[in-house]
């Protein structure tokens, strides 16, 4: 077990504060810097150097990092192994997850129910970002397991496919699109769009959508754009925009009526999700078991 003061130094680390680590472990910010020293005088070498307002790592300091890194990961790893060791539901450990906003809405909170229920003393956190954010997340060490849209740039990380879903172009039951049966990309071009913020998985299967048919998003008459999911379905409900959506988000809004679905000729958007772990951490056994029963809940192989 890493002792406190090794927990203390990570979380300085991390967040590149005394004043922030103090408040994220809830102890006061002279007991946080008598640790750090502490440390320092074990390993008789300096841990942080200060730069104006702000912290660094020193050498040694990095290297104190990259081995509790590890150690952390043996040691979680351990706890697991033994708490399953005669039954795999007493798994006993801590998972952090990280999902894009529409994983994280709409396809894993029942998976996390399930998964709940089958190993009652896993903790289970979930951070929501958008899909870029995501990849840093756990290039940061903040999460163990990702899931998010798209493989650009996954090179950094080990991916495995999860499950494919489709982006449907959606309006409002009042705007004049909602009587047309088919509309051409053209139409979709000219006519006011509602679109996600830079950086979100929905965008990415939009752009890559719309330039097999030779148009960019620069050529779309962009009204709005906005950070969520939830943000912009409810604009579209609302105004008179296109607004590009995944399909299990507007499920029960298409059903109600108060959003239609548009089709528009030869224009199919789909997006794959993957789980992402950092290279080395496929041993994982907490975030395998997760990986397992969430593809167990959509059938997949």
């Amino acid at each position: 077990m890493l002792s406190f003061k090794h927990e203390v130094f990570l979380e300085v680390a991390k967040l590149k504060s005394f004043t922030k680590a103090s408040q994220s472990l809830y102890i006061s910010q002279p007991a946080i810097s008598k640790h750090i020293k502490q440390l320092e005088t074990d390993y008789a070498t300096s841990l942080f150097e200060r730069k104006g307002n702000s912290i660094a790592l020193t050498q040694a300091g990095i290297i104190l990092m990259e081995a509790l890194i590890k150690a952390k990961t043996v040691e979680k790893q351990l706890e697991f192994d033994i708490s399953t060791n005669r039954n795999e539901y007493a798994a006993k450990g801590e998972l952090k997850l990280g999902a894009s906003t529409t994983v994280a809405l709409y396809i894993i909170p029942a998976v996390l129910s399930g998964f709940h229920q089958k190993h009652p003393h896993v903790k289970i956190s979930l951070l929501n970002r958008n899909s870029e954010n995501i990849l840093k997340a756990l290039l940061d060490h903040e999460i163990d397991l990702g899931i998010m849209e798209g493989k650009n740039k996954l090179s950094v990380a080990r991916s495995q496919l999860f499950l494919t879903d489709e982006v449907v172009p959606v309006c409002s039951a009042s705007s004049r699109l909602a009587k047309k049966p088919k509309l051409r990309i053209e139409e979709i071009v000219k006519h006011p769009i509602a679109l996600r913020e830079r950086g979100s998985g929905t965008l990415a299967a939009l752009k890559y959508a719309l330039s097999t048919h030779g148009v960019k998003l620069s050529d779309l008459n962009v009204s709005v754009r906005l950070s969520g999911t939830e943000a912009l379905k409810n604009f579209v409900v609302a105004d008179d925009c296109i607004g590009f959506l995944p399909m299990r988000s507007v499920a029960k809004e298409l059903i109600s009526g108060s959003l239609v679905r548009l089709y528009v000729e030869d224009l199919l958007i789909t997006r794959q999700f993957y789980f992402i772990q950092r290279h080395g951490d496929e041993g994982d056994g907490l975030s395998s078991a997760f990986i397992k029963f969430a593809k167990t809940h959509y059938n997949l192989k």
